[in-house]
């Protein structure tokens, strides 16, 4: 797998999130950006394990992504981000996200994976990044995909 076009087909993916009408756009990107317009989803940080199938048949990519809301009014940047995280409906980024997984017996991410999923969300807090503060979550997900 070439890890830099996974975490652009991932931010890709999650640009498909469809937020309630009068909300701004998702934005989304493929690294960890110097600031954010927000909403913002971003691939962060991840761990590789190499060689889950013999000769290079399997390796498995763990992403933490995390996505930000600015908190101009608390309770509605964390009703956005509840709507972001649910397990279903338009707002969800785990239904966005996993829709890039294809048809059945296709590869995930456009051909560049096996298969991805969106594990499980973590760290619903609120995060400082380039000296702002945003409400936000980790998402965590698996990719897997042919390690030579």
């Amino acid at each position: 797998m070439q890890i830099s076009a996974v975490r652009e087909a991932l931010a890709d993916a999650a640009r498909a999130v469809v937020l309630p009408a009068g909300l701004p756009k998702l934005t989304s990107s493929g690294y960890v950006p110097d600031a954010v317009i927000a909403p913002h989803f971003f691939v962060a940080e991840y761990e590789q394990t190499f060689d889950k199938v013999m000769a290079r048949g399997l390796d498995e990519l763990i992403f933490t992504s995390r996505v930000l809301v600015g908190r101009g009014d608390d309770k509605a940047a964390q009703q956005m981000l509840d709507a972001m995280l649910s397990g279903s409906g338009p707002a969800s980024l785990k239904v966005a996200i996993e829709a890039a997984r294809g048809a059945p017996g296709d590869f995930a991410l456009g051909g560049l994976a096996h298969d991805l999923h969106v594990m499980r969300v973590q760290g619903y807090r609120w995060y400082e990044h380039a000296g702002a503060t945003y409400v936000g979550a980790e998402l965590m997900i698996k990719v897997i995909g042919e390690g030579s």
